[in-house]
Parts: C-alpha cells; sequence; structure tokens
C-alpha cells in the first residue's frame, strides 16, 4: 500500500521512491558577493509517485531509468544512524551556538559576507551578527548546521514538504538532492532515518556517506549532462 503522506523509500541498489506527490523542482545555486541564492531550473514534471535516480548513470535525470542494473550499482548505505545531537559537535559563542555534524553537500550557504557560520557563531558580537550566524546555519541545506540560542531553543527555517534537485555552475557539476520539510526517508532495511527538516541526498552514486551527499559530485566532477555549462 502506498504512502499517502510525503515519504522516500530507498530501493536496495537502485532510486529513491517518493510518493505522497511531493513537490518536485530543479534549483541552481549561484554567487552573490560572498554568499549564495537559489535561480529556478528547468521546470520538472510532478506526480504523485516517482522515482529518483541514486546511481548517477541515468539518461533521463532526475528521474530513474533503470541503468543502476546495468551499471551493477552498489547502493550499500553507510551513513552513521546515530541522532543528529548526538553525532554533531558543538561551537559556543557568546550570542549563539552552533551544532554541527560535519555532513558536507558543499551548498556553501554558510559562507556569507559577513563571515562564515563558524566565525560568526564564535566572533559574533552584535545582535545582526548573532542574525547573521542563524541564516548561515539555517540555509545549510544538509542541515550540517543548527544554531541554537543559549537557552537551548533552536533555530529553523519553516519549510514544508518539498524535494529539489540541485546544479552548481560555479563548479560545474550538478549537485544533489535538497530534501526540505521532515519528509521521513526509509531506509532499504526498512527502518527511518531521522527525520530533519533538511538533508540532501546523493543522486551522483559516488558518496562514501549514502544515503546522504558527501560533495562527492564535486571532487568527481559529477553532472547529469543536463547542463551546458560555460
Amino acid at each position: 500500500m502506498q504512502n499517502k503522506e510525503p515519504h522516500i523509500r530507498i530501493l536496495k541498489n537502485g532510486p529513491y521512491l517518493v510518493t505522497g506527490g511531493v513537490p518536485l523542482s530543479e534549483k541552481v545555486i549561484v554567487p552573490i558577493g560572498e554568499g549564495y541564492v537559489y535561480q529556478e531550473g528547468r521546470a520538472l514534471p510532478q506526480r504523485e509517485t516517482y522515482t529518483l535516480c541514486r546511481c548517477g548513470q541515468t539518461k533521463t535525470p532526475p528521474f530513474c531509468d533503470g541503468s543502476h542494473v546495468a551499471s551493477g550499482f552498489d547502493g550499500e548505505e553507510t551513513a552513521c544512524r546515530k541522532k543528529y545531537a548526538e553525532r554533531a559537535t558543538k561551537i559556543k559563542g557568546d550570542l549563539i551556538d552552533l551544532l554541527d555534524d560535519g555532513r558536507c553537500a558543499f551548498a556553501r550557504f554558510c559562507h556569507r559576507d559577513s563571515g562564515d557560520a563558524w566565525e560568526l557563531a564564535e566572533d559574533g558580537d552584535t545582535e545582526f551578527l548573532r542574525s547573521e550566524a542563524i541564516l548561515a546555519a539555517n540555509e545549510c541545506p544538509a542541515g550540517r548546521l543548527t544554531a541554537f540560542d543559549k537557552d537551548g531553543t533552536p533555530h529553523e527555517p519553516e519549510y514544508t514538504p518539498a524535494i529539489e534537485i540541485l546544479q552548481d555552475p560555479e563548479e560545474q557539476v550538478s549537485a544533489g538532492i535538497f530534501v526540505k520539510g521532515g519528509i521521513p526517508i526509509e531506509s532499504a532495511d526498512g527502518t527511518i532515518y531521522e527525520v530533519r527538516n533538511r538533508v540532501v541526498l546523493c543522486r551522483c552514486g559516488l558518496s562514501q556517506n549514502k544515503p546522504f551527499c558527501d560533495a562527492a559530485h564535486v571532487t568527481e566532477e559529477y553532472t547529469d549532462g543536463t547542463q551546458n555549462w560555460k
């Protein structure tokens, strides 16, 4: 029986099966000053159920075309199953604290004109720098960074369930799958990963931290073939 609520199920050595009519779009990472913004990319078809490529070999990106079978894709999930708060390191500042679990998708939204998230959290001594630290953490699509007030109150952007396919022309690569709004992700073994507001899933097939992106698309210069990089 299919899920009517937003849900992602990882198929063994295969694609991500998305159910529940999750909105799908493409976003392009664009530099602005020392920071980054998203611009709209290609229009993608909207479906109640769809499969997204996980092996990086599809000829119909971002959708699966069965190439994982012919390529012998090994999609073993190797990511740590500990909860975010258990695996993250705390960076303490005077006005704000930061948790960092190291899961970097190299989207670079942690960098702003006023500094990077770590500098802003540790050294920020004004309300403006505190707010910049919160923005730098909140805009991390991978959910690597979370800003906390000194009383322990976390800051999170308000997202509704959606999936965004990321492109990164500055690096001339196709980036990961930005999953927003607390969509449950079910492992191939049937267990549910910790539900989080922001994560980036691997779609190049090369991550050493599957199913999550580890920026291998940058080091391996992965492109899905849909972009004409200049």
